[in-house]
């Protein structure tokens, strides 16, 4: 079993790097998957170019951009979407990277850790309305970090306590859909 933690943030002085740095740390101990970051800032993903929606299918993927990315997504059985709150939302570069795909996404497994001034709460929400349209199974537990009250003067993470348990949950749930899943992800 493969997960990514995606990484839903490319601004400048991010915490989003710092945060599933975290994640996987407490997720290699498990030793259920194998859990790597994937980085946006890591994929040239213009705004999106593609000439033909996503759900068309891949074989109109024409940048090489889009192949390289549909690769990626497609290799992993499940999802941790770690993303900031932006007005309300995620963000614009997270939500331009997953509309450049459409079945790479399906019949997965997806959890949540959000941060910002309300633990990210809205912007996780935003995400799972999105995420069904693509068939992804969201997990109930979800991590909201506080930006005010869980990182330092320098971005570190400093999770409060009870934050580990949620996220050691999360992961749980993440694990078991995504195999429950994978009879639906064959070709």
């Amino acid at each position: 079993m493969r997960i990514a933690v995606i990484i839903g943030s490319t601004r400048p002085g991010r915490r989003g790097e710092a945060v599933a740095r975290w994640v996987q740390t407490l997720a290699a101990q498990r030793g259920d998957a194998v859990y790597e970051i994937v980085d946006l800032a890591d994929h040239d993903l213009p705004h999106l170019d593609e000439p033909v929606p996503a759900a068309m299918g891949a074989e109109h993927y024409t940048g090489e951009h889009t192949r390289r990315w549909a690769e990626t997504i497609a290799s992993y059985d499940g999802f941790v979407f770690v993303t900031p709150e932006y007005n309300h939302s995620y963000t614009a570069v997270l939500k331009n990277a997953i509309d450049y795909l459409y079945t790479e996404w399906h019949n997965k497994s997806a959890g949540f850790v959000g941060y910002g001034l309300n633990g990210g709460t809205r912007a996780v929400e935003h995400l799972r309305v999105v995420l069904a349209e693509l068939h992804v199974a969201d997990v109930r537990d979800q991590v909201c970090l506080n930006y005010f009250t869980e990182f330092g003067a320098g971005g570190e993470v400093l999770p409060a306590e009870h934050q580990e348990d949620i996220l050691r949950r999360m992961l749980d749930q993440v694990v078991a859909w995504g195999g429950a899943l994978a009879t639906l992800r064959q070709p």
